[in-house]
């Protein structure tokens, strides 16, 4: 077992679990250059799309819909002016890479399946981990968008539910330039609302169960150095506040589904029957 019974009863009862100096400032260099390397190779003639979670909606296009099995780059809600110019360079202009780096790309799958993180899913309650998707989250400096307040679980649903999220800070994650927050405890509420795909395929769709507001006065910073593992259950309400800074944010996420759950059809992340999902 990785973790001691204390830190998985902190777990169960706050809904997530910091895990300070967890993986080496090595390896989280390597994912940087790695995410550096990519970005420089896209071409921006390719997509224009934009990935922001306030309005979700509105900015899904097949370029994204397509991005389950594949690597894509995603712009800034705020990377370009009223005139469309770009108000930074290319590589200061993703908001994310996503969705299939850890099975496509082998610094991101090298530093994706471990024995510790295989330990740490079973210690957490997965019997058969799978891994759903990965992205690699720049947070952008002085233009990296609010994530709003929001459950994995609305936007990756499985039959019972049993998304988690595993996410690394590459670079130190501070208030000042758009650290995470959660809601200690509010795990234990049912999901909100479902993120799906429109029957035509072509789009989305949110559906709200229930439209109280997140009680945001509850939010506690998880400010993290370089190296830290955050471990977030699937209904834990978190967030994170643009970063107005100079500095980034790098940080690196995964999914893992329950693999004997059933994944509806319906979820907007969909991969090729030639590419199932794998664990560790």
């Amino acid at each position: 077992m990785y973790l001691n019974q204390e830190e998985i009863e902190k777990f169960e009862q706050d809904g997530f679990l910091v895990l300070k100096d967890f993986v080496s400032q090595d390896a989280c260099e390597a994912l940087s250059h790695r995410a550096t390397e990519i970005v420089k190779a896209f071409d921006p003639a390719e997509s224009f799309s934009i990935f922001t979670t306030n309005k979700q909606t509105r900015h899904s296009d097949q370029y994204f819909l397509e991005s389950g099995d594949k690597i894509r780059c995603f712009f800034e809600e705020e990377a370009f002016a009223e005139n469309g110019e770009p108000r930074q360079s290319k590589s200061r202009s993703i908001n994310k890479i996503g969705h299939a780096m850890h099975d496509l790309d082998p610094v991101f799958e090298k530093f994706s399946r471990t024995t510790e993180l295989a330990q740490i899913s079973k210690d957490i309650g997965f019997k058969d981990p799978r891994i759903l998707q990965s992205m690699f989250i720049f947070k952008q400096p002085h233009i990296g968008g609010e994530v709003a307040c929001h459950q994995d679980a609305t936007f990756l649903h499985t039959e019972p539910l049993s998304v988690k999220g595993f996410w690394f800070a590459l670079e130190d994650a501070t208030q000042e330039n758009g650290c995470m927050w959660a809601i200690p405890g509010g795990h234990k509420s049912p999901v909100k609302s479902r993120f799906f795909r429109s029957e035509n395929g072509e789009g989305t769709e949110m559906e709200v169960f229930n439209d109280s507001p997140w009680e945001t006065s509850k939010l506690v910073p998880l400010e993290a150095k370089a190296g830290t593992m955050v471990v977030l259950h699937g209904l834990l309400p978190h967030m994170s506040y643009a970063n107005r800074s100079a500095r980034t944010r790098h940080a690196y996420t995964m999914h893992l589904i329950e693999g004997t759950a059933d994944y509806p059809e319906w979820n907007w992340l969909q991969r090729s029957p030639k590419m199932p999902l794998r664990g560790f």
